[in-house]
């Protein structure tokens, strides 16, 4: 594929950009080469400023569940436009959006949008906090939680530790009460519980981990978390920024029998448009500014478009739940084809499904948690990527991503996309 616009375009955007890119996973750094600079997205295909097509397993890193322009979410949009993009002030669009979403979780009775999953995550932890009382809370290396200060930490040594600071530009002051575990691993938790002088305020889990590739929570662990929770007075929060309307109708809550006290929400809700919200119980939520002390507040946070968008996307999905057995047939599809792959040419593969989501490793064991991703080969996933790329298949840009796919993605890509996969190890192997 020729990609020679998007070189002149990568090297103008980093003249003025740091890293040419406003996310750093986009540069291409793990993969190499030069990231396409898109143009056009249409169902389940991406078009670059070079004319090159791709099946798109990215889906703007998985709010696009019903595909590029779906055209109930683009006509909602288009109707929000015409009267005014933001006002500042409250819409009813907000309040229906709000009630579809607390109907569909038995755990949340009240809801707040914001506008980014970072926004979302960094406020559920405030609320934590001040409805606890306690500063320390317990994150799991891997899961990545957005860029707020206190959630960019790096673990130490031994099971469990205090965090430490991952960037410059984060005092230790704001992260010394992070408290870091191994996912899937209770006894790391149980040592955090142990260390924590004046008492742990929440757990923080994805239930269904994105960031270090698609690796689920096992259920007996995510019981002993609720269990452990219960015992000590701490909230549950599952991070459901990704997994949230994408591994089920009911996120990760539609697959798990255990249930959190607050529950983060992002991608899907927005169909695309920045959006976030968290919820929990009427208790809970009544420490919220203006009804309670604990303070959250931001301008664009359920503004109109992003809420219309959020509306006529899940309202499709509600209607069309059968939707789901069908992504989740093609994503396994997929994974099987992948593996089969990997398997002719002799080279050790995992993967995983879990509805719309799905993820690969190079490696010849089971991932379960950061350490275990970290095995994996991923510069054979570089050059795998670069492979499927020049073959026009887009898929995430790191082997530590989870892949999506979307209502617009027919068996005819699917297959394509195999077939691709299996040229491409061929190859590589050769």
């Amino acid at each position: 594929m020729n990609y020679s616009k998007s070189e002149v375009a990568f090297k103008e955007a980093y003249e003025v950009i740091p890293g040419g890119v406003d996310s750093p996973v986009r540069a291409f750094s793990s993969v190499g080469g030069t990231p396409p600079f898109m143009a056009k997205g249409e169902g389940g295909h991406l078009i670059d400023i070079d004319g090159n097509r791709y099946i798109d397993f990215v889906q703007s890193w998985g709010p696009l569940i019903l595909g590029h322009a779906d055209s109930d979410v683009e006509e909602a949009v288009i109707s929000a436009v015409k009267n005014g993009l933001s006002f500042g002030a409250p819409t009813e669009t907000e309040t229906k959006l709000a009630k579809e979403v607390v109907e569909m979780f038995d755990t949340i009775d009240k809801v707040r949008f914001v506008s980014s999953g970072t926004e979302a995550v960094m406020s559920a932890i405030r609320l934590a906090r001040g409805y606890t009382k306690r500063d320390d809370f317990i994150k799991f290396t891997g899961c990545y939680h957005g860029h707020a200060d206190s959630l960019l930490v790096q673990a130490g040594s031994g099971m469990a530790t205090f965090g430490n600071p991952s960037s410059p530009g984060v005092p230790a002051d704001l992260t010394k009460h992070t408290l870091l575990a191994t996912y899937n691993d209770i006894e790391s938790v149980q040592k955090c519980f142990a260390d924590s002088k004046e008492g742990v305020s929440s757990i923080i889990i994805e239930p269904i981990a994105g960031n270090m590739g698609l690796i689920p929570a096992d259920e007996k662990f995510l019981q002993e978390l609720r269990e452990l929770c219960d015992e000590h007075g701490a909230l549950l929060i599952f991070d459901e920024v990704m997994s949230g309307f994408r591994a089920s109708l009911y996120g990760a809550q539609g697959i798990t029998a255990v249930r959190p006290d607050i529950l983060t929400l992002g991608k899907v809700i927005g169909a695309g448009m920045p959006v976030g919200a968290f919820g929990a119980s009427k208790e809970i939520m009544s420490q919220l500014s203006p009804e309670g002390p604990i303070y959250q507040a931001g301008t664009l946070s359920g503004n109109p478009i992003a809420m219309a968008a959020g509306l006529a996307s899940i309202e499709k999905l509600k209607a069309n739940p059968e939707i789901y057995a069908t992504l989740e047939k093609r994503a396994k599809r997929l994974m099987e084809g992948f593996k089969e792959a990997s398997d002719a040419v002799g080279v050790p593969m995992v993967t995983d499904v879990r509805g719309s989501m799905f993820g690969f490793f190079f490696s010849p064991e089971p991932v379960k948690n950061f350490d275990d991703a970290l095995g994996n080969d991923s510069e054979l996933f570089g050059k795998f990527h670069g492979k499927m790329l020049a073959k026009g298949v887009y898929l995430a840009c790191s082997s530590y991503e989870t892949g999506f796919i979307s209502v617009a993605t027919t068996d005819e890509m699917i297959e394509e996309a195999i077939k691709s996969a299996k040229e491409s190890l061929q190859e590589l192997m050769a």
